[in-house]
């Protein structure tokens, strides 16, 4: 982490002093007023300069594609990695995989996909209270895999209203049940709820 200490007649004079010499700017430093500027006696005697200290702040998207780029080098594919997002202000970043391996690293229905967010969320988050929210996709493939979600629970609720019963699909992740409830909320004569414990939690669909 890239820090400085820097003096000036004031503090906000000794803060720019210290953006100058990280070579940044304000909204990319957090400071700490170490000591506050005295004018001494008529301005002459024991007179003191602020002091503080400048930190850079981490770029958590660079950290984040850092982090992918060293786990996909140590599965020895050759794909590459690029920050398409970073939205600070929502505290969500996406990247984005590709290259001509994206089978291997998308895994049976994206969990491969899925557990290098989870390990990328863990590692850009570890230890910080200020927590960012990364999304891993791999050329599209979080979008196409939403609409056959959707599709699955248009087809899983016709069922269920043919055959007046509790349909259950497979278990998904939390991210996936939710685009599940989500496409059917606004639908009338279905209800969904989740069932189960981690990693097995279900939809189920339930035709009124």
């Amino acid at each position: 982490m890239e820090r400085v200490i820097a003096t000036g007649e004031t503090v906000q004079q000794a803060l720019t002093k210290g953006v100058e010499k990280l070579g940044v700017s304000k909204e990319d430093v957090n400071y700490e007023v170490l000591e506050e500027s005295k004018s001494g006696f008529l301005g002459l005697f024991g007179k003191r300069d602020a002091k503080v200290e400048v930190v850079k702040k981490i770029d958590k998207a660079e950290l984040a594609k850092e982090f992918l780029e060293e786990v996909i080098g140590q599965m020895e594919l050759n794909l590459m990695v690029k920050v398409v997002e970073k939205d600070l202000n929502n505290r969500k970043i996406i990247l984005d995989i590709t290259g001509d391996e994206l089978g291997i690293i998308i895994g049976y229905r994206g969990k491969t996909l899925n557990s290098l967010q989870y390990l990328t969320n863990l590692a850009i988050n570890k230890g910080d209270s200020e927590y960012v929210r990364v999304v891993v996709d791999a050329e599209g493939y979080r979008q196409r895999r939403k609409k056959t979600l959707e599709k699955l629970a248009f087809r899983m609720t016709k069922k269920a209203k043919k055959k007046k019963r509790k349909v259950i699909l497979d278990p998904m992740p939390a991210h996936e049940r939710k685009i599940i409830h989500s496409a059917l909320q606004n639908k009338s004569g279905v209800s969904t709820y989740s069932e189960g414990k981690e990693p097995y939690r279900k939809v189920a669909i339930v035709a009124d």
